[in-house]
């Protein structure tokens, strides 16, 4: 009957510890939590700046966190990082700020671009802004 008891045990631990750390038990089935699976591509949308000779570092300060501000607003806004220019090759042609947006799918941009809070952050852009450059892209994975 002990052997019997220490079988049990040891199989009720076994079923336990196999259980993945992604999956929760309903009833008897054990059922995969979905978690956020990232695309096998990402389409990147890299906007650049060069700012107004007379705008002041509190003005472009001032866009930078309004840029930064629409990942919290924007749903689709999949991922998103910025960064200033600091290349020794001296090819920027005057534009100082990267930022790159990424969302999963054409219909996310599109939801994106006409978007009211991406609206209200062109209008807090244009007084400073004096050159924009933007490129989208379809990352590939060619590994």
């Amino acid at each position: 009957m002990k052997n019997l008891l220490l079988i049990f045990i040891l199989i009720s631990v076994f079923v336990s510890c196999d259980t993945p750390p992604a999956a929760e038990k309903v009833g008897d089935k054990i059922m995969a939590i979905k978690e956020d699976v990232i695309p096998e591509r990402l389409l990147r949308h890299v906007v650049m700046f060069k700012f107004n000779d007379t705008a002041s570092q509190e003005q472009i300060k001032v866009v930078e966190d309004a840029f930064h501000a629409l990942q919290d607003k924007i749903d689709v806004i999949y991922d998103y990082e910025w960064g200033t220019n600091n290349s020794p090759e001296g090819l920027n042609k005057g534009l100082t700020h990267c930022f790159l947006v990424t969302f999963k799918s054409e219909e996310d941009r599109e939801v994106y671009l006409p978007h009211p809070d991406h609206m209200a952050f062109v209008e807090v852009l244009k007084p400073v802004l004096d050159d924009v450059t933007v490129i989208d892209y379809w990352t590939s994975s060619d590994k």
